[in-house]
């Protein structure tokens, strides 16, 4: 390579160098002084390029000889600026027999410039917590107890008005696009219309998106249910379907899912509690209306009886809100009437025309149109997730049972948390919440899931398919405890006397101080091939996100032309009340002074899961995908204040 052809891959590689720097480090790498660089004389060029000076001066503040980390001193370090503390002595020689190169320096254990590098640009070295990869929380506790991975409109692919339903919205992982069951999601959602030859299909009703079979559907999730997490996943059914085809919903759940579906309570007996994602494990379980309650179906098991048509449990559990203070009546007032052997079609019938004689005397009036009644074979299906209307915390805990869940549009839900955000907390302690985005996001845009988690709602339902801030915030989530898609929730979200106020935390609390030293970046990709240069000028934006007084956002000042290895040496510094429910987000970008700066990529985690120390943070692109060798290198500091008053 001549140092022109030098230049020129250099400015592929997102570097714009000082032309005599370049040109020293170009003749210093030329021994042969051709004039051109050949095999190993390119290599040393390459790794004089690549110098990280700013590890290289870290690893000389703890090496006596400048030339290796001896055991000691890496103990030092991990203790010191890792916070490793007690097992730093066992864990440094873990590290040194996993990055040091060189055979002599593991057998005499130290760490040389090299492995330290390595280290620190591994996973071992990565801001997220390696602990928290694995499954580590205790998955035994009730399902209202868990923060749940949840999708909706599973089905779309693109937008809610004309966008494509396809099965892939449930599976798919290819190109860079991520979709539900493959990313951990463990609650999706199906709607449900009669199709045409007596077969359901799935699409967004009264729009111009495609349809799917039902039955594909449900096959699909059969085959990719467990592929990446074993614990329950949630069919949200949303169904819109006739008498007939709700008796071919039932069919094809029983039939495709066989004993992966969860049809009885466990073990035959009558709970006070939801189980937990453990004692769930393998299961797929229903989420829709039913007929009767749970205590009704554990009798049911013991004894048979004569099928009944309670129209007062259907006035509860099939009906729209505003449908329900107007249902049938008969001239005697009984609310149970006996049902004939032509009762669906009797039934149904009823909903639509005028008043029917019923073989028993009695006459059945239609109050207004209503919807047909759910078929007992579907009914039945559903277990520890029956929908059912919200009206007000006291009538839930007056009326309602812990296997009993209400959806919440996140206009509602966001007014309730602020009107009654303790009450809303307690709800979540023993019932199950979800919250779905509201009808007017046609473009399948998203909404913070954030201020609903601080609140303790379970079901926080996304609309996967748009990549950006809101899915990364769900993914950042999400992305610890095996990305199994359940998340344990703070224990203050977990009693049912809790305290807990989202909008207004009550004092006592322990607040703590974050520190980030933004210090470098490497490699970061280029965004723009059109834009003047095509060299980025990035800076580091980090945002906090959590209750309303913590959520906050600092940025660093932009590098001109470096995208390859900018340096920044810059400390933001973040106050937070609730760590606990607490994200963070990394996000680098390029500046642009004539219009908005654009996205180079990312990184979200937890704060639970926050390493400290000199950490590396490996960025991801906007949908998901790693960017490597992507990555800026960060030194993070937490510190605990005294109790403060809010």
């Amino acid at each position: 390579m001549s140092f022109e052809e030098v230049q020129r891959l250099l400015h592929l590689m997102n570097v714009e160098m000082d032309q005599e720097y370049a040109f020293s480090l170009f003749q210093t790498a030329d021994i042969s002084q051709s004039g051109t660089l050949e095999g190993e004389e390119f290599v040393q060029f390459y790794k004089a390029l690549t110098k990280r000076n700013e590890v290289q001066e870290l690893f000389e503040n703890f090496s006596a000889d400048g030339q290796k980390l001896t055991l000691l001193e890496f103990v030092d370090f991990l203790q010191e600026e890792q916070k490793e503390k007690d097992y730093a002595p066992d864990l440094a020689l873990e590290l040194i027999n996993c990055h040091e190169p060189s055979d002599s320096g593991k057998l005499r254990h130290v760490l040389s410039m090299d492995g330290f590098l390595s280290y620190l640009c591994s996973k071992d070295g990565d801001i997220f917590n390696p602990a928290c990869l694995p499954i580590y929380q205790d998955m035994t506790q009730p399902l209202s107890h868990y923060f749940i991975n949840s999708s909706h409109n599973t089905y779309l692919v693109r937008d809610q008005l004309c966008g494509q339903s396809s099965v892939e919205g449930y599976i798919r992982c290819s190109g860079v696009e991520k979709r539900a069951l493959k990313r951990g999601c463990r609650c999706v959602e199906v709607d449900v219309w009669d199709g045409p030859s007596g077969e359901p299909v799935v699409y967004h009703g009264h729009t111009l998106t495609s349809r799917i079979l039902f039955k594909d559907v449900v096959a699909t999730v059969a085959e990719y249910a467990f592929q990446t997490s074993d614990y329950p996943l949630i069919l949200s059914l949303e169904n819109h379907c006739s008498w007939e085809q709700q008796q071919t919903l039932a069919q094809h759940l029983t039939e495709i899912l066989g004993e992966q579906l969860l049809s009885t309570p466990l073990d035959g007996l009558l709970p006070t509690q939801l189980p937990s994602p453990e004692q769930l494990r393998g299961k797929i379980l229903v989420k829709g209306k039913k007929l009767e309650t749970l205590e009704q179906d554990v009798e049911d098991e013991d004894e048979e009886e004569e099928p009944e048509c309670d129209l007062e449990q259907q006035q509860g559990s099939e009906l729209e809100p505003e449908l329900q203070e107007s249902f049938l009546q008969s001239k005697d007032k009984k609310k149970v009437v006996k049902c004939p052997p032509f009762c669906p079609p009797i039934c149904c019938q009823i909903m639509t025309q005028g008043p029917i004689p019923d073989p028993g005397g009695l006459l059945l009036l239609p109050m207004q149109k209503l919807k047909p009644i759910l078929c007992p074979a579907l009914s039945a299906l559903v277990v520890y997730l029956k929908s059912v209307p919200f009206h007000s915390f006291s009538h839930s805990k007056e009326n309602y049972h812990f296997y009993e869940i209400s959806s919440f549009s996140e206009s509602k839900a966001r007014n309730l948390i602020k009107e009654a955000g303790n009450e809303f907390v307690q709800h979540n302690t023993w019932q199950l919440s979800r919250v779905y985005p509201s009808g007017l996001r046609t473009d399948s845009s998203n909404y913070n899931p954030q201020e609903l988690w601080n609140a303790g709602c379970q079901m926080v339902a996304m609309n996967m398919q748009t990549a950006g801030l809101e899915m990364d915030i769900c993914d950042g989530l999400f992305r610890q405890n095996g990305v199994c898609g359940y998340v344990l929730k703070p224990d203050f979200l977990r009693d049912v006397q809790s305290s807990f106020h989202p909008e207004r935390p009550i004092s006592p609390y322990k607040a703590q101080t974050l520190l980030v030293q933004v210090i470098s970046g490497q490699q970061l990709p280029k965004v723009n091939n059109t834009k003047e240069k095509s060299i980025v000028d990035p800076l580091v934006k980090v945002e906090i996100f959590g209750i309303h007084a913590d959520t906050a956002r600092q940025e660093t000042n932009y590098v001109e032309n470096n995208g390859f290895n900018p340096y920044w040496g810059q400390t933001l510094s973040f106050r937070v009340l609730v760590p606990e429910l607490a994200t963070l987000r990394f996000v680098v970008k390029d500046y642009d002074w004539k219009s908005r700066n654009e996205f180079i990529g990312q990184f979200t985690l937890p704060w639970t899961c926050m390493k400290q120390g000199y950490r590396h943070i490996h960025l991801l692109s906007r949908d998901g995908i790693s960017l490597h060798p992507a990555s800026i290198f960060v030194y993070i500091s937490i510190r605990e204040e005294l109790e403060i008053e809010s």
